[in-house]
């Protein structure tokens, strides 16, 4: 069985580019100021792993880590 995932965005990282907003917008959510933060407590739904690893991949400031539970 796969390990669940979670995603979690590091504010201090995150410049607003939206880049996985835009690619995986069912794990991430946008603050006023147009920074991503994860949705929920940032677990992964089944189905949706390769969505949070291209969401990882495409993030220009390396702030989206994606955890293996």
């Amino acid at each position: 069985m796969a390990e669940r995932l979670k995603v979690h965005v590091d504010p201090d990282k995150c410049q607003g580019h939206a880049r996985c907003k835009a690619l995986a917008p069912e794990l991430f959510e946008l603050d006023e100021y147009g920074n991503a933060h994860e949705a929920g407590d940032g677990t992964v739904p089944p189905g949706l792993e390769e969505k949070a690893w291209l969401a990882k991949s495409n993030c220009p400031e390396i702030a989206i880590d994606v955890i293996e539970e």
